[in-house]
This record gives C-alpha cells, sequence and structure tokens, in this order.
C-alpha cells in the first residue's frame, strides 16, 4: 500500500487505498519515511486516519490570513481583533505549522509576553490563537488539533475597583474642549451604558414620554431597553438634532481620546472611559436598585459579570446596616 522512493536527496512516501485519498510526504531520511509510512498505514486500517497533509502545510500566520478574511468581520470587535491578528502575526510563533506547534512552544511565547502586558492581555491572545486552531479543526477540516487547550492560562490581575467620585466627574467635563464629551460624561454615568451604545443610539429610540431608550445591536447580541434618570433626559435635551439620526457624533475611539486629553488636563490621575460604566452601576445599586433590576439595566448576565463593575462604598452599606 505504501511506496517509497528516492527523490534526489530525499526520500518520498505515497500511500494509497481505496476508499481514501492519497496520502504523500517527503523525508530526509529513509527510516523516518518508512516509520511514517507504518504510522499512517496502521490508521487508516483501523479509520482513525486523519490528514494532517494542510494543516502541516500551512502556517500561524497564512492561517490567520484566513481567519482575518472568513471569521473575524462577523465579529463586534472586528477592528480591535485586526490588530491583534497583526501583532500574532509578527511574532515568531507565528512560523510554526497548525500540525506541528506544540504546546511548550506556546507556553514559552505565553511566558515571554508576560513580561510585556497584563495576564489579561496574554489571556485574550491566547483565546484568539485558540479559536484559530477550532475552526480550522472544524469548518476548514484541516485535521490539526488545539495545542492551546493544554497550555495553562495566567491568573488575572485583580479587577479595577477605581470609582470617580463627582468632583472627579466635574472637572473632566470642565476641562474638554469638545462639545459633546460633557453630555457623553453625564450619560454614561446616569444610563450605565457602555460607550458603543451610545455611539449607536437615534433618537427615534429614546421615548421620551415613558423616559427610555432602546439599544440596539449590544455586545451581547440583544437589544435592551434602559430607563432614563431625570438628569439623563435633561442631558439628552442639551443636544442638538443631527441629520443623521445619531444621538451623538463622536466614534468610540474619539470618545475614548477626547476623555483622556481631559483627564490629562484636568489632572484626573488613572482614569479611563470605561470607569464611568463602573460608576454608573455602582450608583444604580445606590439608588435602592436590586440585582434583577441594575442588570436589566446594565445588560449584565451573571452576578460574577456585575461583581466586576460594581465597588460599593463600606461606609455607605455601614450606613443601612444602622
Amino acid at each position: 500500500m505504501a511506496t517509497i522512493r528516492r527523490k534526489g536527496e530525499a526520500w518520498h512516501v505515497q500511500i494509497r487505498k481505496k476508499g481514501h485519498s492519497t496520502v504523500t510526504k517527503t523525508f530526509k531520511i529513509k527510516s523516518d519515511a518508512i516509520k511514517w509510512a507504518s504510522i499512517i498505514e496502521s490508521e487508516i486500517e483501523r479509520g482513525v486516519f486523519i490528514d494532517r497533509s494542510e494543516a502541516e502545510g500551512t502556517t500561524i500566520r497564512q492561517a490567520f490570513d484566513r481567519y482575518l478574511s472568513e471569521v473575524s468581520p462577523l465579529k463586534k470587535g472586528f477592528s480591535r481583533e485586526k490588530t491583534m491578528i497583526t501583532r500574532w502575526q509578527a511574532y515568531k510563533l507565528a512560523d510554526r505549522s497548525m500540525a506541528t506547534v506544540k504546546s511548550a512552544e506556546i507556553a514559552s511565547w505565553r511566558d515571554a509576553r508576560l513580561t510585556e502586558v497584563s495576564p489579561s492581555s496574554v489571556n485574550r491572545e491566547l483565546s484568539l490563537l485558540s479559536h484559530l486552531f477550532t475552526v480550522a479543526a472544524k469548518d476548514w477540516g484541516m485535521g490539526n488539533t488545539n495545542p492551546v487547550l493544554l497550555v495553562r492560562k495566567p491568573r488575572p490581575n485583580k479587577g479595577r475597583d477605581r470609582r470617580l467620585n463627582q468632583l472627579e466627574i466635574d472637572k473632566i467635563i470642565s476641562a474638554t474642549e469638545s462639545f459633546e464629551l460633557p453630555i457623553i460624561v453625564r450619560l454614561l454615568t446616569e444610563t450605565a451604558m457602555r460607550r458603543g451604545e451610545l455611539n449607536k443610539l437615534r433618537w427615534e429610540h429614546i421615548d421620551f414620554k415613558n423616559k427610555t431608550a432602546l439599544l440596539v445591536d449590544t455586545k451581547n447580541n440583544e437589544d435592551r431597553t434602559i430607563p432614563l434618570s431625570s438628569r439623563a433626559i435633561s442631558a439628552l435635551q442639551t443636544l442638538p438634532r443631527r441629520i443623521d439620526g445619531q444621538v451623538i457624533g463622536m466614534s468610540v475611539d474619539a470618545i475614548t481620546r477626547a476623555f483622556a486629553r481631559a483627564c490629562k488636563r484636568a489632572k484626573v490621575d488613572d482614569a479611563r472611559i470605561h470607569d464611568l460604566r463602573h460608576e454608573g452601576v455602582s450608583r444604580l445599586f445606590e439608588r435602592g436598585l436590586d440585582l434583577m433590576e441594575v442588570s436589566a439595566v446594565s445588560g449584565h448576565k451573571t452576578l460574577s459579570q456585575l461583581k466586576r463593575y460594581t465597588h460599593l462604598k463600606a461606609e455607605d452599606i455601614a450606613r443601612k446596616l444602622g
């Protein structure tokens, strides 16, 4: 069934069996060719053979090219993922084939990467690589395994417990040169929306009579309706109506950059735009809303997710205890 021929300085193996596609591979040493042929013939006879030739001939870099073309565009975070893929393709590990890369090599990359970025960042990059191997095996039929599953993930850093107090928020608002940013800051704090959700909000989604806003195509792939406080309504009413129907004209990245510049001018340290969502969720609890009510507003699905964003002040809880 196996034919082994000398071709120049190499040994060419060809295995044929009725009902199976022809399997070929080239080796430098004849003994390796014989050993490989024996293994493949045994797998074919036992019905467990998986053709790994495509995985062996495809590097991680090449697989990421296909992933970027076919998989990433279907995700909400396409732009961010594209940046991560470009970073992956620059690593030396990307030269390894999908079939031969070992978990130990990925673990070595992990340890080196941990000296540069946080454990959470490393875990995100590992998750992306793992999904690449999964898609290659299940959707592309490459016949590869997933070595990332054998690699221990680093323990994430303790979640941020940074809360922006009202004085800091007022300083940031006063320091900005943007017309929209003060309103954005107030809305994010009052509603606990994500900046991306606010960026997609249209005037047709706002019901001033019932004091609600419809958030469409959220991070969880679900629409949800949130209540609007009187302060949120007041902030919205100060905005002019745009011709395109959008409530906010700034892009998500523009919001982030404007907020960072305002924080720098206001000398408010260690503040991020997402901290306004932290603050918003915490204030919902402090106003007396229960877990189900807060999750309905914020869109969180589990208590563990809410705990990441909720940092209640011990002194406030103490006053409730009496």
